[in-house]
């Protein structure tokens, strides 16, 4: 039995990304795409449960939802694909980096974690850049990541998050494993007026830079390497326990 895939973003249906992701994963197997119906960058983990979703079935293997990236991998995985659910989840290819504190904000890296919470081995595709995307650039190491996954699957509430450079296969010098790096922001709120007088406002600095922290997934793009990332759903900082227990519990 050929294996299943689940193909979603936070780019939309319609978003170049997703339908190359799509033409490149179908020799790997069975491939499902459920997706916004429109953008939904930055909607990080949100899930919809005070409003009905609506599914619009495209072909008999892509649908488009109203909803969240979350909502779009809930609805396939424990509806649509209910009778068999998929060997892998991938998320993609985003329109532009999620790296470093984006992967906290980022619907392409949330639609992967709703995978992973719900038991199929996923991963987050990103494209490096702010335009002038050429997704071809990406499908290489997408398909081989892919595919790696399907035959070696991931720990346990484990997911990558995979970065990939705006450049030619040629021009890519390899792939790393990073950490997550660490990026610095201008203002992040934009004050301003409109023609009547009322202020406005706009979220999101200008990025100064980047702290150069070794292997981390910021300067290894910087350096034009493919970065995967393993990501756990455990945040707990273990190595404050003991210091909140013997502060907090003490007598």
């Amino acid at each position: 039995m050929p294996k299943r895939i689940l193909i979603s973003n936070d780019d939309g249906i319609n978003s170049e990304g997703i339908h190359k992701l799509h033409e490149i994963l179908k020799k790997l197997g069975e491939v499902y795409v459920v997706a916004p119906d429109r953008d939904q960058s930055a909607v990080s983990h949100s899930l919809s449960l005070y409003r009905p979703l609506r599914l619009d079935k495209i072909t008999d293997f892509v649908y488009s939802v109203d909803g969240t990236p979350t909502d779009c991998v809930n609805l396939a995985i424990n509806g649509i694909l209910r009778d068999k659910k998929p060997d892998l989840l991938v998320s993609g290819i985003n329109k532009g980096e999620n790296i470093g504190d984006d992967i906290t904000y980022s619907g392409t890296v949330s639609a992967a974690m709703e995978g992973t919470l719900l038991g199929i081995p996923s991963i987050a595709l990103s494209l490096v850049g702010r335009g002038d995307f050429n997704f071809d650039y990406a499908l290489h190491h997408s398909e081989l990541i892919a595919k790696y996954v399907l035959e070696n699957k991931l720990p346990e509430d484990t997911l990558l998050n995979v970065n990939i450079p705006n450049l030619p296969g040629e021009q890519i010098k390899g792939i790393v494993i990073t950490r997550q790096g660490k990026r610095l922001y201008d203002e992040p709120i934009v004050e301003k007026v409109d023609p009547r007088g009322k202020k406005y406002y706009w979220i999101g600095g200008d990025e100064l830079g980047f702290l150069n922290i070794d292997s981390s997934d910021i300067v290894a793009v910087k350096q034009g390497y493919v970065s995967v990332t393993p990501i756990g759903l455990d945040l707990t900082k273990y190595d404050h326990i003991d210091k909140l227990r013997a502060d907090l519990l003490r007598e």
